[in-house]
């Protein structure tokens, strides 16, 4: 068998997403009930939901509701959803998942975690990952790039990034809203591509860089989009100098795995990972985004989407989108960013 209809599985979380795509684009405010009912039919009533700091762990659909969204649609009564990945598949243990990200937008009219509004449109990543069982979403760990909202109103308290801080796009080839038949076959040997890719990157720096082999796994003009905060490098010239040369400067023991084995899958030539939290290091070195290292041990929220693309040598990641719940990292190190923030905002 080299093939499966995957098209129930994405469905169940279809509802959600037209929800949050036509509630606040029409002619009247946010539906508010209209979305509540959707959450309660997508999510069980015990599903578990982990989202960015500060918001934490949340009780089902109507926790996510309640602490998140709602207040976000207040912030901006004309919210919309915009998924540019929408995949899925089966993790190594078997538990599928759905996996997307876009960009949640609207215009900012309302206070929201008290980043001041801008009466402007402003937007922000999300990668939201759904744990699907005998149809409905039993868990979701997902990431809002709070960092970018932030910036756009003028209150990121914190250094700037090294990368290129802009809004990150989708997919070059514009084919990230996957549906139909999955191909297993291409969907496995993606997912091995860029879990051999990570094994040959924890090479270093124990051994020596050429261990990491990142000619052979990455297009020659690849884009890593890191969250605000970090921001976008290219190739492996700029993908080292802006991110991972600092990265391992600053934490060389990082490593995976850690409490809850992060939850690899491939569809097609996309592949998804999630993990709550899907590594821990310890802030040695150089530190991490300008805090002094103090050798404190900390765990990292990290989910990520790579797109590969076929090359006479074989398929290539040409794009790779990653969250790093960077509040939560902050939090750690005991930096209170929100509280910073205030105090900027005056």
């Amino acid at each position: 068998m080299t093939a499966r209809d995957y098209t129930a599985v994405r469905a169940v979380i279809s509802p959600l997403r037209d929800a949050l795509y036509n509630s606040g684009s029409g002619s009247g405010p946010f539906d508010v009930g209209a979305v509540k009912r959707v959450l309660a039919d997508v999510f069980t009533a015990e599903a578990e939901v982990h989202l960015a700091h500060p918001f934490e762990d949340l009780d089902g659909g109507l926790g996510l509701f309640d602490a998140a969204l709602g207040p976000l649609a207040a912030a901006m009564s004309d919210l919309e959803r915009r998924d540019y990945i929408v995949m899925c598949g089966p993790d190594l243990e078997g538990d599928v998942w759905v996996g997307c990200a876009g960009d949640y937008m609207g215009t900012f009219t309302q206070p929201f975690l008290d980043i001041p509004p801008t009466g402007r449109p402003a937007s922000f990543r999300y990668h939201e990952f759904f744990r699907v069982v005998d149809g409905r979403v039993v868990e979701m760990q997902a990431l809002w790039d709070l960092p970018e909202l932030m910036m756009q109103a003028n209150v990121w308290p914190m250094g700037p990034g090294l990368g290129r801080e802009w809004r990150a796009p989708g997919p070059a080839s514009q084919d990230g809203l996957l549906s139909g038949v999955r191909d297993v076959t291409r969907s496995h040997d993606s997912r091995e591509h860029v879990m051999d890719m990570l094994t040959d990157m924890a090479r270093h720096p124990a051994g020596p860089i050429e261990a990491m082999r990142l000619d052979h796994w990455w297009h020659p003009t690849f884009s890593w989009y890191g969250p605000a905060g970090i921001g976008t490098s290219r190739g492996v010239d700029g993908f080292r100098r802006f991110h991972q040369i600092p990265f391992l400067a600053a934490m060389p023991d990082r490593r995976g795995g850690y409490a809850r084995d992060s939850h690899f899958f491939g569809d097609g030539l996309y592949v998804g990972e999630t993990g709550w939290p899907a590594m821990a290091m310890t802030v040695t070195g150089s530190g991490f985004l300008g805090i002094v290292p103090t050798g404190a041990s900390i765990t990292m929220r990290s989910l990520d989407f790579w797109r590969l693309e076929d090359t006479p040598s074989g398929p290539k990641i040409r794009e790779n989108w990653v969250l790093i719940d960077l509040l939560n990292v902050w939090h750690q190190l005991g930096v209170d960013v929100l509280a910073r923030m205030r105090e900027l905002a005056g």
